[in-house]
């Protein structure tokens, strides 16, 4: 599965079996708000939304950015993963 992160929309996607996923965001003053992550029924369980919020998060890393987990996924992603902690901000965005 390729994930392509796609700035001029404000997302990062994969299409697995003609299904597109995402993961979308804001993004301002260095901080991404990570506000949804969508994986259609047909091919949920395949660990596919942990897969884009890695990517988005290891691209938030790499430009040095705060992240805000809007999405209650991410949020739950980032509390299993103790190694993205760092990257949780503390301010929200206006």
């Amino acid at each position: 599965m390729e994930i392509h992160h796609k700035p001029e929309q404000d997302r990062f996607e994969a299409e697995v079996d003609g299904n597109l996923c995402l993961l979308e965001y804001t993004l301002r003053d260095r901080i991404i708000s990570m506000n949804s992550v969508r994986v259609p029924p047909p091919v949920e369980g395949r660990g596919i939304a942990g897969r884009l919020t890695r990517t988005a998060l290891d691209h938030a890393r790499s430009q040095g950015w705060q992240v805000i987990p809007r999405c209650p996924y991410v949020a739950a992603w980032i509390k299993r993963h103790p190694e993205y902690q760092d990257l949780v901000g503390h301010r929200t965005p206006d």
